[in-house]
């Protein structure tokens, strides 16, 4: 909103209703961080009356800017403005704040409030995430108007951080990679207070930041307090309004602030940080901001109508980007029907048809089958886009002829601003941020590739994913003890178990180039965070002629290869393991022993098919069943009962080939035989 409206006292008493009302909110429920939120008030006031390009009464608005609290403890900051400004939080909402069923929740939650464009709280991740929103808009924009021939793609997103945020390694990892990335759309205000929950953050953090992100290509403006301990907030908005206009680097404000101002005896303290300020400090605080201490939860009828006036601008805005719109649309009409299609959630009719079939003809590692199903969906779905933690040859991730995503500034052989190919640097924890920002932002679809051992770098950015139910989609390789000689320490053992465990993410391990394929279908259908989990070594290519479609897939687990009547054992496998089952059938048929094969690539999905679909698959009628995975059993105890026998590596690899390593720790037909016998034993008893 580049015509901002005089300053009034008006605005200075919305300011001070801000953070009398973080504190009524926080003493109300009694517990909760009004420090930060009232220190805040005039910036994030500032923001959404001045600066941010968004319309209350349409949240979703495609041209709108991106908001992100990245300090989300401090959820009041971002509450308060959505209530003044009108976005349908009530007072109530207010006084509801961090209980059961409110729109106020302790952290923004992405889906449950109006206006929360992303779930923040664990530090660190907000920022990260913006990093992937930027490069979102930047993409999209590609898309869109390569010619940059309107301003209908360009729009900012906004940042407030904390102290806590730039000590956590992912902002540094991501704020890096912004600045390589040269992202001018990307605006950050540092809220620099030096308080944090152990007091004065000098204990711990006394690197100068503004020279740390000069040297990743930051810009950076300096904004000191006032005498008083207030924020300066002329200073502020004239550095906002640069940073505004600063289109060829991220800025960072670095802004000076005392946490919980103008509190006469909380304010600069760690206290203020994570507790209510009592009655009496409230009151004084009220007499301080020029209000009435008697008065609780106070939002006078003059100042909500004043405050509410940026419904009417946001709303003029809107208009003015949709007459441009339909001018852009007349004019491409091609483009315009990619973005409705985008916009919709819908894919193109047909672009199944794109999905690789493999032959049985040889053997191919499912991360190879994977870099293949990659190049074909990324040939029909022009928003298909992602990379690698510095690990593309490996994970197969590079779409070919995809030209490097980096700036037109940037010396780098092959670098177009628009390109598909992400770098993301040896940075797992920021990619999987980072493709959280570029799903949250709308529009694209995008992966990240790393070796699953690492998979513990990023658990909190998939956490994260899995929490706002968003479309992020990991690509995880080198699954098993099966990637051999680099030995035990990037050897996965526990990871498959350990992801399963995250609620709502899916976990997909395919046994073959053809279960890739279809999984990899799937996960694009799905529209839900997802996982796949892929082999260094080279497998089989199941003979679907002989052995039962890889469709099954779809349904998380399938009947692979059946026997004439009731089984007598089922044997339960994923990925490179599906194999050794099946050999393993044959084994037990020349002994007489009827074995079921189920491949079970994806729990998640098994589970949410109907009762009757799991029961014809493991029909509770046999109790002889065996699981075969190479890592820990954690995962199907479930599924085994008390007669089952896992047949699973419960302790760390070595460094030695696959096919040695898979001898030595059991996975073998011979071994799984074995097992079979054993909990056809046990189901009968003896």
């Amino acid at each position: 909103m580049s015509n901002r409206p005089t300053w009034t006292e008006l605005d200075d008493r919305a300011v001070a209703v801000g953070r009398a009302l973080a504190a009524d909110a926080v003493q109300k429920v009694g517990n909760g961080h009004p420090g930060t939120a009232m220190a805040l008030s005039p910036v994030a006031y500032t923001l959404f009356q001045r600066f941010l390009q968004h319309d209350p009464q349409h949240p979703e608005w495609l041209g709108r800017d991106r908001f992100v609290l990245s300090c989300g403890h401090s959820s009041l900051t971002l509450y308060i403005q959505l209530f003044l400004s009108g976005y349908g939080l009530t007072l109530e909402d207010l006084k509801s704040f961090r209980t059961q069923n409110s729109l106020t929740p302790g952290h923004p939650e992405y889906g449950h409030t109006k206006g929360v464009e992303i779930t923040t709280g664990p530090l660190g991740s907000g920022i990260a995430s913006a990093v992937g929103m930027a490069m979102a808009a930047r993409y999209e924009k590609g898309l869109f108007d390569p010619e940059s021939a309107t301003t209908l793609f360009d729009h900012n997103i906004w940042v407030i951080a904390s102290d806590g945020d730039l000590q956590e390694g992912v902002s540094a990892e991501a704020s890096s990679l912004a600045g390589t990335q040269a992202l001018g759309n990307l605006k950050v205000i540092y809220d620099d207070n030096r308080i944090s929950i152990e007091g004065d953050t000098h204990v711990s953090f006394t690197e100068d930041v503004s020279a740390r992100y000069r040297s990743y290509d930051w810009h950076v403006i300096e904004v000191p307090s006032l005498p008083n301990g207030d924020v300066n907030r002329v200073a502020l908005e004239e550095a906002m309004a640069a940073a505004e206009s600063k289109s060829d680097k991220p800025t960072l404000i670095r802004m000076k602030s005392v946490i919980a101002w103008p509190a006469p005896k909380a304010q600069g303290t760690s206290k203020s940080h994570g507790s209510a300020l009592g009655a009496d400090e409230i009151a004084a605080t009220k007499v301080a901001l020029g209000l009435n201490p008697e008065e609780s939860f106070a939002a006078p009828t003059d100042v909500l109508d004043h405050a509410r006036k940026v419904i009417d601008r946001g709303a003029a805005a809107r208009a003015a980007w949709e007459v441009e719109f339909a001018k852009w649309s007349a004019a491409h009409p091609d483009r315009a029907a990619l973005l409705a299609r985008l916009v919709a959630g819908e894919l193109p009719s047909g672009w199944e048809d794109s999905i690789p079939v493999f032959a049985p003809d040889k053997e191919i590692a499912t991360r190879a089958a994977s870099g293949k199903v990659i190049n074909a969906i990324a040939g029909v779905l022009p928003e298909f886009w992602g990379g690698s933690a510095d690990l593309a040859e490996s994970n197969n991730t590079t779409i070919e002829d995809g030209h490097s995503f980096l700036p037109s500034t940037s010396a780098m052989k092959d670098a177009d601003p628009f390109g598909r190919i992400i770098h993301f640097g040896i940075r797992e924890h920021a990619m999987g941020a980072i493709l959280n920002g570029i799903a949250l932002h709308g529009l694209s679809k995008s992966f990240g590739g790393t070796f699953l051992v690492f998979s513990d770098y990023m658990r909190g950015a998939v956490r994260l994913a899995a929490l706002m139910d968003i479309p992020s989609i990991f690509v995880w390789t080198h699954d098993s003890i099966g990637l051999g000689e680099d030995g035990p320490t990037h050897q996965p053992v526990e990871h498959v178990a350990a992801l399963r465990a995250i609620p709502n993410l899916a976990v997909i391990r395919p046994s073959d180039a053809n279960e890739t394929a279809i999984a990899w279908r799937e996960i694009i259908k799905s529209g839900k965070p997802s996982g796949i989990v892929l082999s260094r070594q080279n497998l089989p290519v199941i003979d679907r002629t002989r052995f039962a479609s890889a469709e099954g897939v779809a349904n998380g687990a399938y009947i692979v290869s059946d026997v004439d009547g009731n089984p007598d054992v089922i044997l339960i496998a994923t990925g490179s393991e599906v194999s050794v089952a099946i050999a393993a059938q044959s084994s037990l048929a020349a002994d007489g022993i009827k074995a079921r094969v189920v491949s079970a690539p994806c729990i998640e999905w098994f589970e949410s098919q109907s009762e009757a679909y799991k029961e014809s698959v493991l029909p509770s009628s046999v109790a002889a069943r065996v699981s075969i995975e190479a890592g820990i059993a954690q995962s199907w105890y479930k599924y085994l009962g008390t007669a089952g026998v896992a047949v699973s590596l419960e302790h760390f690899g070595a460094s030695a080939s696959a096919a040695q390593l898979f001898v030595e720790y059991g996975f073998t037909a011979e071994n799984v035989a074995k097992a079979a016998k054993t909990s056809i034993s046990q189901a009968k008893g003896k």
